[in-house]
C-alpha cells in the first residue's frame, strides 16, 4: 500500500546517526575500555558486561555520553573485582570526555535537505540523550536556524512523542518522523498515528534493534539517505 504524505505539515528530525554521526564514535569508545580492560577479561566478555550495566542503568543516568562513561567505570570496577588502577579510571574518563568533545560530522545531504524542505515545512528537532552534549552538538553543527522547535527528550516511547505533539498542538496525521531507528524513531510514530520514514546508519546499538515481529504490519518507508527525502515529501 503506498503511503502518501500529502497531507504533512510539520516534519520531525532525529540527530545522532540521522543528521550527523554518532554510533561511531561510541563503537570506538568500546574497543579503546576493551584494550584498557584486556588483562581482566576477553573482548567479548568486557563488551556484553557493558552492554548490560548501561540498560541496567538507563533508568536511572538515561542516555547519552555521560551516562556512557559512568557504566564504564562501574564495569570497569566489578570486572576488575575492584583493583582497577586510578590511572585506568582517569584513562577511561577521558574516552568520555574525547566523545564529548569530537567534531560534529554532518552526514551526507543533510543541509541541502533540511534548506529545501524548511521553506515549505515547519521542522522539529526531536533527539534523546543528553541535553548539554545534544546543545553542543546542534550548536556545532550549525542546523539551529533550521528548526522552528528543539526538544531534547529523555525517552522516545509513544507517550514522549504524544506529550510532544500535544505541547506543539500538532495533529499526528500532520506529522512525519524522520530518523535512524526504528524502535525510537518509527514505530513509536506510527502506534499514535502519525507518520514515520526510516532512514538506517551503518551500525546500530543493540538496545535500539527491533525484531520482525515487531514490524510486522506497520505502514513506514525506508529510504537510504536524506536525500531520497525530497523525492518522497511533496
Amino acid at each position: 500500500m503506498e503511503i502518501n504524505y500529502n497531507n504533512i505539515k510539520v516534519i520531525g528530525f532525529d540527530a545522532d546517526d540521522t543528521l550527523w554521526v554518532n554510533e561511531t564514535y561510541f563503537r570506538e569508545a568500546e574497543q579503546e575500555f576493551a584494550k584498557l580492560l584486556s588483562e581482566f577479561e576477553t573482548p567479548n566478555k568486557i563488551d556484553q558486561e557493558l552492554f548490560k550495566k548501561e540498560i541496567g542503568n538507563l533508568p536511572l543516568y538515561g542516555y547519552g555520553v555521560k551516562a556512557f562513561t559512568l557504566s564504564m567505570v562501574e564495569s570497569a570496577l566489578e570486572l576488575s573485582n575492584y583493583t582497577i588502577s586510578n590511572k585506568t579510571i582517569q584513562k577511561i574518563l577521558n574516552i568520555g570526555k574525547n566523545m564529548l568533545n569530537a567534531p560534529v560530522e554532518l552526514l551526507d545531504g543533510v543541509e541541502e535537505v533540511l534548506e529545501k524542505l524548511s521553506k515549505k515545512y515547519r521542522l522539529i528537532l526531536a533527539t534523546k540523550g543528553d541535553l548539554l552534549d545534544q546543545e553542543r552538538k546542534l550548536e556545532k553543527s550549525g542546523l539551529t536556524s533550521y528548526f522552528h522547535h528543539i526538544e531534547v527528550l529523555s525517552d522516545k516511547q509513544d507517550t514522549n512523542y504524544s506529550k510532544l505533539l500535544n505541547h506543539l498542538d500538532i495533529n499526528p496525521s500532520e506529522f512525519l518522523m524522520i530518523g535512524n531507528s526504528l524502535k525510537s524513531d518509527v514505530l513509536p510514530l506510527i502506534n499514535i498515528k502519525a507518520n514515520a520514514i526510516h532512514v538506517p546508519f551503518h551500525t546500530t546499538w543493540a538496545h535500539e534493534l527491533v525484531t520482525e515481529k515487531e514490524t510486522n504490519g506497520k505502514q513506514y518507508k525506508t529510504i537510504k539517505t536524506l536525500r531520497d527525502l525530497l523525492k518522497i515529501v511533496p
